[in-house]
């Protein structure tokens, strides 16, 4: 009879506590095991895999020829189990041969099963082995069976583990690398900067050893004892964060609270421990199932919230056994530079800022919680480092450059020669922007440029002060949207932005209307209308979902009418198509305007309504859009990768998505001339702005409007004070006409020289 309840589960595991009790030798011990699973879940065929020399071997059956034993293998990634076992996730089919992945053993017998199911077998966050089972009739296996076999597989990674049936796990900071020679390896920019120190690992890995309970009440009470301890730690930890008040930074830290106190992970445990498990083993139960669906969601804001829970069960099974020696609780004693597969907000916050030079992830986004956190701490970080527990030794010496996304590992003298010299060349370049901060960007012959900075934190409006910017072109208020774990109150957007339009002064603020969806999806929104959408970035996101979600919008519309009260308010719709949906949104703020109005609410002096110019065939009907708006600007993030069809952040496309290309530079040119024969003031915001090659060419095809990123200020007003914009005019329309075979050379030599700076 299939699995209905944790007390069938629970069954299952004394049978099995008796078998690994039992001094019959292992194999005997497997051909049990498959026994007891198939006759608990009514199933013709129980299997099990290990993993033996790199490959899956089926090691004992139930139902299969008993001929094939040891003699059936797969690679990993080879059939089901080898799928199972490479992607660490569970399969659940009704008809297991109309799967991509299938492949017939003929030697087992199996082609008169119909449904599969297969649990990997976990030791050290790896796959060792796979337990699957078959039924001739095609059915999917139900929830609680399924999670019956999760738990069974949990037990069986002890048994095999004791009995040295699997090929030794790696992993862990505790072993040496394969190689003590000079490493350099790539990642992804997380918060920039430049750091050297000491290789400290975050923890060391905690192996369960005892996973069947043998007094479930008591378990239970270890594990309230520990989310006790581990709740208060949390709320002492976030009460004494040192970097200051405000920011986004505050709304993550209690976003992580709340999944600290969430009663629904506790049940889980809870439930697992129910079926028979020590609470160590219930946590780890509950953490690989987490681990397994972050592995299947493509979402990476819900992947980012179901991080918080990998730290917070991390935190729990700490306590819980007793092993609390994470790196920051026995103290960094030297500059370090620190290395974890992910982190938590509060994990990071244990750590002495002092000694905490550098963070290097296996994993890691521009979105995560940790993120933002170590961007209010200026701690540099680089994420999406493959292998860093087998490259890395505890101590070694590491360079980390995130500007290069890079980190090298055990570096010779040279580099830490060049290293120190770029640093100290950085520090000195950052010290000669900082001295232009008071300067006009005005060319050499006199012609005055607008450069504004984009934003998305309440902390980032300092950086007008800091680079002395002539305000915000770009301010992403979708930031909000993606750190908070529930729809941000129409209260808490208001303050938001009257803070960053206080802290602007008489600077002027475009806030840009919320762009999410796509790549960009929020938990708490449901998406299930839509199903997977194939390519994101071009599907129901921005504007598009705003209009469709007409609610979400107006409290948007209204938060930025009331804080922009008695000021000029500038709003701007992201990744308009065509003019009637600009015309929509426009007339949803008008709404909501006249609204406020009628009860006597305090408005804005003035709005001015903007397009952004990320979709190309919006420049086929400009003649139609710039009567209707107040300025333009072009996205040149979103509008060059659809204007190539090239994902931007795909590697093998890299070298596809130019700047400056004449296609691009051609394109910008039309859509200036027009902009300015109707009057319309152009802006350009996105990274290319930011470059100070690209930055010169924008400027060359009549561009006045810069909105760049903070950082990119100061060597942008560097290059515009040793340009003359006239004779660069000159310049790029004879390139235009004829086309160079590399523009980008073409440019350089061009900057050169003119004595135009571009360092």
């Amino acid at each position: 009879m299939p699995v209905s309840a944790a007390a069938s589960a629970r069954e299952i595991l004394t049978r099995l506590h008796d078998v690994m009790a039992s001094r019959a030798a292992a194999q005997a011990k497997l051909n049990s095991v498959v026994n007891i699973i198939g006759e608990a879940l009514d199933s013709e065929v129980c299997s099990i895999y290990l993993l033996r020399e790199g490959v899956l071997e089926l090691f004992a059956t139930r139902g299969l020829a008993q001929e094939a034993v040891h003699v059936t293998k797969l690679a990993l990634g080879e059939g089901l189990t080898g799928t199972i076992a490479a992607n660490v996730e569970t399969l659940n089919l009704d008809e297991a041969a109309a799967h991509p992945d299938f492949a017939y053993r003929p030697e087992t017998g199996e082609e008169r099963f119909h449904s599969f199911a297969g649990v990997p077998i976990i030791r050290k966050e790896r796959a060792v082995g796979v337990l699957a089972v078959q039924h001739a009739e095609p059915r999917k296996y139900e929830e609680v069976e399924i999670e019956a076999l999760q738990t069974v597989a949990m037990v069986l990674s002890e048994l095999i583990a004791n009995a040295g049936l699997i090929d030794a796990a790696g992993g862990g900071g505790s072993t040496r690398p394969q190689s003590t020679a000079t490493a350099r390896v790539s990642g992804f920019k997380l918060v920039e900067g430049m750091a050297a120190g000491a290789a400290v690992f975050h923890q060391p890995r905690i192996t369960i050893e005892h996973t069947v309970a043998e007094d479930i009440e008591a378990e239970r009470h270890r594990v309230y004892a520990a989310f006790d301890k581990m709740r208060e730690q949390i709320d002492r930890m976030t009460s004494q964060a040192e970097f200051g008040v405000g920011g986004e930074h505050e709304e993550v830290l209690e976003t992580y609270k709340m999944f600290a106190y969430d009663e629904g992970w506790s049940r889980r445990i809870n439930e697992a421990i129910d079926s028979g498990l020590t609470a160590e083993a219930a946590i780890e139960r509950v953490q690989q199932r987490t681990r397994m669906r972050m592995r299947q969601i493509d979402d990476p804001l819900l992947r980012d919230r179901m991080h918080d829970l990998e730290d917070l069960s991390n935190r729990l099974l700490r306590i819980v056994s007793g092993q609390l020696g994470t790196a920051a609780q026995l103290g960094l004693r030297q500059d370090s530079i620190l290395i974890a597969r992910n982190l938590g907000p509060a994990e990071l916050l244990e750590y002495d800022r002092r000694r905490l030079k550098g963070v290097v992830l296996e994993e890691g986004s521009l979105t995560a919680h940790v993120t933002i956190v170590a961007r209010a701490m200026g701690v540099p970080m680089l994420g999406r480092v493959r292998d860093i527990r087998r490259l890395i030794a505890e101590g070694d010496r590491l360079l980390v450059d995130v500007t290069e996304d890079t980190l090298i590992i055990r570096p010779t003298a040279a580099m830490e020669e060049a290293f120190d010299a770029k640093l100290l060349i950085t520090q000195k370049r950052r010290a000669a922007f900082a001295a232009l901060k008071g300067e006009a960007p005005v060319t050499k012959d006199g012609h005055r440029v607008t450069l504004m900075v984009n934003a998305g934190l309440r902390d980032d409006v300092a950086a007008l002060d800091l680079t002395g910017a002539d305000g915000i072109g770009l301010f992403r208020t979708e930031f909000q949207f993606l750190v908070s774990a529930t729809l941000p109150q129409r209260e808490g957007q208001r303050r938001l932005y009257r803070d960053v339009l206080d802290a602007a002064g008489d600077r002027p603020v475009t806030f840009r209307t919320v762009d999410i969806g796509g790549d960009k999806a929020l938990p708490y929104l449901d998406h299930d209308e839509n199903g997977d959408e194939e390519n994101p970035a071009m599907g129901w996101r921005a504007l598009r979902l705003a209009l469709d979600r007409e609610g979400l919008m107006k409290v948007q519309a209204r938060a930025l009418l009331e804080a922009a009260a008695g000021r000029t308010l500038n709003v701007m719709f992201p990744m308009v198509s065509e003019p009637w949906e600009f015309d929509q949104a426009r007339a949803l703020f008008e709404s909501q305007r006249t609204w406020l109005e009628a009860r006597g609410h305090k408005l804005p002096l003035q709005i001015r309504y903007g397009a952004m110019l990320e979709v190309p065939a919006l420049a086929e009907v400009l003649d139609l859009l710039l009567p209707k708006i107040d300025f333009l600007s072009v996205g040149t993030n979103d509008l060059t990768q659809f204007l190539f069809a090239a994902d931007r952040a795909h590697p093998k496309l890299a070298v596809r998505y130019d700047w400056l290309s004449p296609s691009i530079l051609r394109f910008l040119r039309r859509v200036t001339l027009e902009a300015n024969a109707a009057g319309v003031p152009l802006a350009v915001c996105g990274e290319m702005g930011g470059r100070p090659l690209e930055a010169m060419a924008l400027i060359g095809l009549g561009i006045e409007r810069l909105s760049i990123t903070p950082a990119a200020v100061g060597p942008i007003k560097a290059m515009l004070r040793t340009l003359d914009r006239g004779a660069l005019i000159g310049a790029m329309a004879g390139l235009l006409a004829l086309p160079p075979d590399d523009m980008r050379a073409a440019l350089e030599d061009w900057a050169q020289a003119h004595g135009v700076e571009l360092a």
